[in-house]
């Protein structure tokens, strides 16, 4: 039990930070930000310091794709996702304390189809690339997981501006949500687009690795 408040704690802690980071480079109070680049980072960093106590996933998608792969033990499975939303929400409602988030963003909207592919094929994207970098014997070892893991992100964010939330994270959509930047039903889709990349991810994972 104490191990596993331990990898939870870590994931919360990770979870909190990106979520944090992705509210407050969005709405930077009137100051010129980059999004992209300050959300790959942060959990290119966070990756790093905590890949090796807990995972490192930060994602509820990412360790749902790490269970079905067997890199998370299925009774851990809870606790890593309550963890990570917990998380989420608060970063969220400190985000909505420190920064100003412009009323016209309750207006945000996507086409749905659109929308759901990009979300689909980055979450699968990020989950695969964490599978075969971070949870492979095949890459054991590596000193690039974090680099790969954040980079993904960073290239999703830039791919996809203005076509999808670019959450790629149930976790980063929960607190999307509770900063009241979307839609309910968009951010319902997002969610569970999020898991299903996540399992296709772990499918193919299975599929292409050696172990």
């Amino acid at each position: 039990m104490k191990e596993l408040l331990k990898k939870c704690l870590v994931e919360f802690i990770g979870t909190f930070f990106l979520v944090l980071t992705i509210g407050c480079s969005l709405f930077p109070n009137g100051n010129p930000s980059f999004p992209p680049m300050a959300i790959g980072f942060i959990l290119m960093v966070m990756v790093y310091a905590g890949g090796h106590v807990s995972g490192g996933h930060y994602n509820p998608a990412v360790s749902f794709a790490a269970a079905i792969r067997g890199a998370l033990e299925w009774k851990d499975f809870i606790p890593y996702i309550i963890a990570q939303f917990i998380a989420g929400a608060l970063a969220a409602m400190l985000v909505g304390y420190l920064v100003v988030i412009p009323p016209y963003s309750n207006e945000t909207s996507y086409s749905i189809l659109p929308m759901v592919i990009c979300e689909f094929l980055f979450t699968f994207a990020l989950c695969y690339v964490v599978l075969h970098t971070a949870t492979s014997d095949d890459t054991k070892g590596n000193s690039y997981y974090g680099l790969a893991i954040g980079t993904t992100v960073l290239v999703g964010l830039l791919a996809t501006a203005g076509t999808c939330y670019g959450a790629f994270n149930p976790a980063v959509a929960l607190g999307i949500f509770v900063m009241g930047i979307t839609q309910t039903k968009l951010i319902l889709i997002t969610f569970l687009t999020n898991f299903v990349a996540g399992a296709a991810a772990a499918g193919v994972y299975k599929i292409t690795s050696n172990n």
